[in-house]
């Protein structure tokens, strides 16, 4: 049995713009799973410029699962984009020094926490995930969608702000889907069910168990 190397940085023969993501991450803050690629038009390394606003005092994380598919021009925007919003003015005084760096003295920015992105993801073309939001496992996103929200696990989101097109599964079918995690099988398991994976029919794959 012969499987693709999961710490292969180029795992297509002399195709240079698809990866596999992990190998090519350098941001202790940036996890991803095996298996995960990322495809871009011009060149791979452009996948941490497009983390944007990612700034390591704000100690926040983008976590991407396993076998996720990421298209070109996806943006994650991060919490160090944030701004006041409740104060009078969103004005950054206080990262500009001299007799503005106590403006913040007492405050904080506000923050949403970790970005985290499920199993078996794909993120289509030009879509922006905003800060903090939490993406579950299946899930697909239509091109040039801009997500605000989470998102539940099985869901095609599509639109600007995203909005659910429609679940993928039947609920009974997604419970089982999230509970049997097909992503964490060992591989030899994942390579004798990959025409399982890519039929339409759930039941056939619940027989394999």
């Amino acid at each position: 049995m012969t499987v693709p190397n999961r710490d292969q940085i180029f795992p297509l023969e002399n195709f240079k713009r698809l990866c596999f993501l992990k190998n090519i991450v350098k941001n202790p803050n940036i996890i991803v799973g095996d298996y995960t690629y990322y495809d871009d038009f011009d060149n791979v390394e452009n996948f941490e410029k497009n983390v944007k606003y990612h700034f390591d005092f704000n100690g926040d994380k983008l976590i991407i699962g396993k076998f996720c598919m990421i298209a070109s021009g996806v943006s994650f925007i991060m919490n160090g984009a944030n701004h006041l919003t409740d104060s009078i003015s969103s004005y950054p005084f206080a990262i500009f020094g001299h007799d503005w760096e106590n403006a913040m003295d007492g405050k904080t920015y506000p923050t949403k926490g970790d970005t985290i992105i499920g199993n078996d993801v794909w993120i289509g073309h030009n879509v922006t995930i905003m800060p903090g939001i939490q993406i579950g496992d299946g899930v697909i996103v239509a091109t040039n969608s801009t997500v605000t929200k989470n998102v539940e696990p099985y869901s095609i989101m599509g639109g600007n702000p995203a909005k659910l097109i429609k679940k993928r599964f039947s609920e009974q079918q997604i419970k089982w889907l999230l509970d049997t995690q097909w992503w964490n099988w060992d591989i030899e398991k994942i390579t004798k069910n990959v025409q399982n994976l890519t039929g339409k029919n759930i039941e056939t794959l619940m027989k394999s168990e």
